[in-house]
Parts: structure tokens; sequence; C-alpha cells
């Protein structure tokens, strides 16, 4: 893989000997840049585009159309794609544009391709005017806003999905729009301030009562330990307790202060683009009219890739990424403390960042690589993030900052057992680790844990690779070897229509006894061509929440700074140059795997699959390749229909659907009441409505026993007790209810 990026780079030496030279304007582009619909103070003075831009420009339009899977030419079509793109990732939120100045950029709408060719990206440089411009007109909106108590006694509301709104069309619709959302971050910083005081009320209530109750007993009242203020109802207030006004007069006074604060800050970053990143912008919307995978790099990025593709944001154990003005979390590294402590989900939007001691950081529109360095720590201090869920709820999490927990990531096995039924085997795979110079690999510890379940004679065996986002595609390969007598695993094409296919060639299998892979929509890439492999096969019954995610294509990394020979820093980019195929002919991408048997989603209000995100590659079909079936015998539809008879009945699995339904409808319930009375009954009535349908999984006993299977590279504990971590693990499985249907299942299978 990277000998072939080293061979592209090669190939695109001479686009920077020719961008020297100036290229002229083609006939679709304007001789000259119309008057911004925005008057632009200083725009005289702006700062010229960078030179890098034009070898930039000529290596990525190159690389697009030469190297990209789709081999798709760069046209009309692809710039008003990216044109839209680029209007999103300039404005997505739809509050600083108006109607005139989209319409006045609009006229380079079929000219993105052009201008690439060119060298000159005119459109990135006219759009970047035009929005800060409008930053300078905003940025005195806020303060005068911000400068007077908010009126919270309007009835009235605001929508807060910018899908549902239109451009403003005038100074004050657009003006209007603002009030609204000044007045609703308000309200909710009031509201978070106000939840902080009455849990600290509550612990000091009970803690009070907790001493008067001992008084008697003689035990000393420092002995008594208070109340968690965690285990309390409300959400926890980013800002810390003592801070917080006593009054609500002040209380507004102080949510106003602190916001002016943040967004001078946040309009500061606005008005200074860093070097190239103008010019990214738009190089990444013509890159996501080709896929949601390809994506641009520069070098302000590339300084901290090392960091974020590690998998490994040193304190939380998280991978960030930028989607439109915020910073997204889009993973979590098995055993990190973001992944231990499970308020952290992918797909969760970080709106500000709070460290011990210290006054919180509104992160809308900084830079990811500054978000980095404030979530940042040393292991066992505190930081606390604001987060804005799927759903739209914001809700605060603090998290002890951590090394990743290695134990944790690797693969672990147990032996299930319910009351007079046979033994079940159970593998936990979160990931598929390895790699150069790695002391262990996903493959070799599932064939230890194999072959010791086999030792006990279990009599079927689990894999759970739910939430495993993939990894090593080799190891994907060799782990499906574990479970049949050699033969092809998958199929991997390029734009080329260059083909390779990768086999099992080790003889034997390590279980022969009946086995089921429980998915869900966060099984993805290496997780996916594992499952499919093992249907086609006939050799497992898939057992999953839905689809599997739906990532079937691979992606390489071209170091552009190569082109000039390190003299340029010129970035990264990532480009997808291959697709995925099954045994069966049929690719994951897009589609995924889909379960045979299909059990309550609780993730079902999530819409995190590949088929979500827009311009993914379409799902294709290939020629099949030969293969021997495992001739298994069971009956895949009654095994269906019996499971979905218990799921009915099943006292945690029936709810799920309900809470996923309340979930979805909080989703795309996006108005929000403006008047503090109905904005805290909307709040309380969401709250019930979930309590009233979230199953609590530990209010009903361990539906199995579980006994560990010893790891065959960790060294036994001195007092031979497993670590709190370890029993936790144990003690989430025992209650897990997926498993337990899975248990049902094989159970079914063995009769």
């Amino acid at each position: 893989m990277k000998r072939s990026t080293t061979l592209v780079i090669i190939s695109l030496a001479a686009l920077a000997l020719s961008a020297c030279s100036a290229s002229k304007p083609t006939s679709k582009e304007a001789p000259r840049a119309a008057e911004p619909a925005v008057s632009v103070r200083g725009a005289d003075e702006a700062p010229p585009p960078d030179p890098r831009e034009k070898i930039l420009s000529e290596a990525v339009l190159h690389l697009f159309q030469e190297q990209h899977l789709l081999r798709k030419r760069i046209d009309d079509e692809v710039s008003r794609a990216a044109f839209d793109n680029y209007l999103d990732r300039l404005d997505g939120g739809k509050m600083f544009l108006l109607r005139k100045d989209r319409e006045a950029l609009g006229r380079y709408a079929d000219q993105v391709d052009d201008q690439l060719r060119a060298g000159t990206l005119t459109l990135a440089h006219e759009g970047s005017r035009a929005f800060v411009a409008r930053v300078e007109v905003i940025d005195k909106l806020v303060a005068e806003l911000l400068a007077k108590p908010v009126d919270l006694s309007n009835e009235e509301w605001v929508e807060l999905d910018p899908k549902k709104l239109q451009p403003a069309t005038t100074e004050d619709e657009l003006r209007e729009r603002w009030r609204q959302r000044i007045e609703l971050e308000v309200l909710e910083r009031i509201t978070q301030m106000e939840s902080a005081l009455t849990a600290k009320a509550e612990v000091e209530k009970r803690t009070k009562a907790a001493q008067q109750k001992k008084a008697g007993s003689g035990t000393p009242s420092a002995a008594v330990t208070p109340p968690d203020a965690a285990d309390e109802e409300e959400e926890p207030s980013a800002i810390p307790v003592a801070q917080i006004p006593t009054t609500a007069e002040a209380r507004e006074a102080k949510a106003r202060a602190d916001l002016a604060k943040s967004y001078s800050g946040r309009f500061a970053r606005l008005r200074t683009p860093a070097k190239l990143e103008v010019a990214a912008d738009l190089v990444n919307a013509v890159g996501e009219a080709l896929d949601p995978h390809t994506s641009y790099l520069p070098p302000a990025d590339k300084a901290n890739f090392d960091i974020r593709m590690s998998g490994s944001l040193q304190g939380i154990g998280a991978v960030l990424r930028e989607r439109d003005h915020y910073v997204e979390v889009a993973e979590l590294v098995p055993g990190g403390a973001s992944w231990r402590h499970g308020g952290i989900a992918a797909g969760d939007l970080i709106l500000s960042v709070v460290n011990t001691g210290q006054e919180p950081v509104d992160v809308l529109d900084m830079h990811i690589d500054d978000v980095v360095k404030i979530i940042r720590g040393p292991k066992g201090t505190v930081v606390t993030l604001r987060l804005q869920k799927a759903t739209g709820v914001q809700e605060t999490v603090s998290i002890t900052r951590d090394v990743v927990v290695i134990e944790e990531a690797y693969a672990r096995g147990a032996e299930l057992t319910r009351k007079g039924k046979p033994s079940i085997g159970y593998i936990n795979l979160p990931s598929f680790y390895g790699g150069q110079g790695s002391p262990r690999t996903a493959s070799l510890d599932i064939r230890y844990l194999l072959g010791e379940l086999r030792a006990r004679k279990v009599r079927g065996v689990i894999l759970d690779i739910r939430g495993n986002g993939g990894g090593l595609l080799n190891d994907a390969v060799r782990l499906t070897g574990e479970l049949i007598d050699r033969g092809p695993v998958v199929q991997v094409r390029d734009g080329h229509g260059r083909s390779e296919t990768l086999e099992d060639e080790r003889p034997g299998i390590n279980f022969d006894g009946p086995v089921i892979v429980l998915v869900d929509k966060f099984s993805a890439s290496a997780s996916e061509i594992l499952a499919g492999a093992l249907q086609d096969y006939q050799r497992a019954i898939i057992v999953g929440t839905g689809p599997t995610h739906g990532k079937g294509t691979v992606q390489t990394l071209a170091d552009l700074d190569e082109l000039t020979g390190g003299a340029l820093e010129l970035g990264v980019l990532k480009l997808t140059i291959q697709q995925f195929f099954r045994v069966s002919g049929a690719s994951t991408q897009r589609e995924g795997v889909t379960p045979d048997i299909l059990l309550p989603d609780p993730a079902g209000h999530v819409e995190s699959g590949e088929r979500d995100l827009p311009h993914a590659i379409a799902w294709s079909k290939v020629a099949p390749q030969a293969h021997s079936a495992w001739g298994s015998t069971w009956n895949v539809p009654e095994l269906a229909k019996r499971s979905q008879a218990r799921v009915t009945k099943h006292p945690l699995l029936a709810k799920i659907s309900a809470a996923t339904a309340v979930l979805k409808a909080r989703r795309e319930d996006t108005r929000v009441p403006l008047t503090k009375a109905a904005f805290e009954a909307r709040r309380k009535e969401q709250r019930k409505a979930i309590d009233e349908v979230s199953p609590d999984f530990k209010a009903v006993p361990a539906a199995f026993a579980v006994k560990m299977v010893s790891d065959r590279a960790a060294a036994p504990r001195p007092d031979g007790k497993a670590d709190d971590s370890l029993k936790r693990w144990q003690d989430n499985l025992a209650h897990d209810p997926w498993v337990d249907e899975c248990l049902s299942i094989l159970g079914d299978v063995i009769r």
C-alpha cells in the first residue's frame, strides 16, 4: 500500500515543475471577479493566494482523476456538487451568509474544475472574503445583543436544524435569527447552572440526613461518605459550582458574560484562517463530491496527524475529526478513558472543554489541533466536556485522563452457562489489532481462546464484534481461517479494474461447532469482511441489531510534501483507492452485512452508517468466488421465528424498540421554546418519556454465569482476584440481553 502511494507521488513530480508557469483561464472562467454582495472592509488589503495553491490544485486534481477508485473526471457535474459541499462547509448552519451572498458565489458553481486546472481557486477566496465580511457584522451584533439582559418571556420557538432553514434574505432576518440563538444559549447556560445548584443542594441534604442518622451510633460525622452528585438526575454544569451566582439576575448576567467571551474568541478565529485553510475548504468540497472518506489535510492538520491516526488523544482515548464548524468524536479507542467511561459515543459533537480550576472554553469553530491541545493533559487529571448528542440534547461528562488500558483493547473470552444447559463459549473482539512490532494480533489471540474453549468442551461460540470498527485486513482473513478450511475470504479491486483475492491458505479449523457472530451498525470494515465471509460460507449465523456500517472501501495516504522534495509543506491527501467484495461477489459498501436474525437496536435513533453519508460510493457486485459451503443444518428462518417470539416477551429487549421510538422523536423535534418555563417543562417531559421506556439492565438478575478464560499473555495477579475493570466487564456481560438471546438461539441449534 505504502509503495503504491510513493509511486503515485513520483508520477506527480512533473506537476511541481509545471506549476511554476501560469495557466491561462479557461473559456468558462470569469475574467474578473464581480463585486461581492457584501461590502468587504479591507478587501484591497486581503492577503494574496498562497503560492502553494497552484501545485496543490494540480496535484489533487491528478490524484482525484487517476488514482481515486471511481477514476471520475472532475467536470461541471462534479463542480456543482462540490459547490454545494463548499457552501455547507462555509456556512452550513445558515447563520452568516445572506441568500444574495450565496447567489453571488453561485456564478462559480460549474467552474471549480477549471479553477483546479488553472491553479487559481477564485471561489475559495471570494467565499472566504464574503464570509469574513459577514463575521465582522455578526460580531458587532452579538456584542450588542449580549450587552443587555435578554427577555426570556417571549412565547416563540427557534428551529435548530439547519436543514429545515432557508438562507436569510435580509439583514433584519439574519439579526432575528441571531437574537433567537443568543437567547437560547443564555437559557441553556442558566438551566445548567440551576441544575448544578439543585444537585449540590440535594447532596448536602442527603449528607446532613446521613450524619444525623449516624449521630446516635457514635460514628464520627467525617466518616459518613457524602453521596455522589453524579448520581443525581440532573446533568452537572460545565461551570464549577463555586462560581455559580446565587441569584437569578446574577446567573443571567454571568451567562451573557461567558457567552460574550466565547463568541469573541470564536469570531477572532473565523476572521483569521490558517494558511492553506481557505484552499483546503474547496479541495475538501471536491473530495466529498467523490466519496465521504476522501479528504485533504493541510500542513496544520498534518502536524498532529500521527496523534489522531494512532487512535490516542493522550488522555481521553478518542479520535476526533472536524465536521462543519464542530469537532466530532469519530471513534473511541478500545481500552481508552472515553471507552471505559461509557458516556461518550461516536458522533457526539464537542461544544466546550473545561479543565479543573479553569474557565470553560467554547470550541465551536476552533481548529481541531487547538481543541486537541486543550483536551490533552497529564494522567489522572479531569477534563469536562459539554457534548451535543445525536438526539440534539446536550450533556456534560467528566473524564479522568488515563493511558489506554491495553488489556481492555484485546480479545477476551469466557464460558457462559445457564442452569441445566450446555456451556457456550464467548469471545469479545474490540478491534483487529496487531501489525508490525505489535506483541499481539487479534487472530492469534482468537486462535488461543478458541483452543481454550474447545478444551472446555463448549457446544457453541458467540463471537461478539459489536462496535468493532475494523483494523488490519490480513488479520480479518486469518481470523476467518480459524473457522473455515481454506478458501477465498475477500476480493479487493481498484479503479483500474485490478483485483486480488485474499485467501485462507492454512488447512484445518480451530472449532467445528455452531458459531454466532454478533454485530451492530458500528461493526465496520474488517469486521464486515469477517461477518460476510462466515455468512457466505454458511459457517456462522449472523445475529445483530441491523445491517453493519457498510464501509467497504480502502483509503491510502499521499504525502504531498514529496512533490517538492520537502521544500514546501503541502499536507496529506487521504484517497479512496479500492473496494471490498465478499466471496459471494456482493460488496459490503453502503449496504453492509445484513444479519440472519434481527434483534432490537438500542442505537436505532442514530444515523451513523455509510448509507447515511452524502456521496457514499454505490453498492456493486462482481463475479462470485468458487468456495465450499460449510454444509450447516440449521434452519435460519425457523431460528429467526423462535427468536422473535422470545424477544417480544423479554423484559429488556421488548422495551428497546419503544425507547428507540422515543429517541427518534426527540431527535426529530428540533424546535425549542424560548420561554424559561416552557424550555424547562419540555426538558423534563423529554427526560420523563425516556426514563419510562429505557430498560434498566441491572434491575434484572444475571441471565447466565460467566467464567473467564485466561488471557494467554496476562500475568496472573498475586491475590488471584480479577481487577475492578474485569469484574465490571463480567457483570456487564452477565446482564447483556443480546448475548442472552444469542445463547437461546444456540440452544435451538444444539437441540
